[in-house]
């Protein structure tokens, strides 16, 4: 177990609260990038998969944590990108 591993997830961790947040209360993503959304995704189910074949330790739970709030935003994300889309124009 490292401990800047534990204080980087940590660090990173602290900024999604802050973005589905934003999301929720302005129900608008412009700006945001559902490939940075899927990129950063692909890198803490990576983190996962490394804790579980060969270093199993309380670090897998803020990968986990984590992936489960980018994966919130990116749903976010969809929702209210279709749902900004099919507004009529008035």
């Amino acid at each position: 177990m490292s401990i800047f591993e534990g204080v980087m997830l940590i660090c990173f961790g602290a900024s999604w609260p802050i973005s589905i947040l934003k999301s929720i209360r302005v129900k608008d993503v412009t700006g945001k990038s559902p490939l940075f959304l899927v990129i950063v995704a692909v890198g803490y189910v990576s983190g996962i998969v490394h804790k579980v074949l060969y270093s199993l330790d309380w670090i897998i739970i803020l990968y986990i944590v984590n992936l489960i709030m980018i994966l919130t935003d990116l749903t976010l994300y969809i929702h209210y990108s279709r749902k900004n889309r099919i507004q009529p124009v008035c």
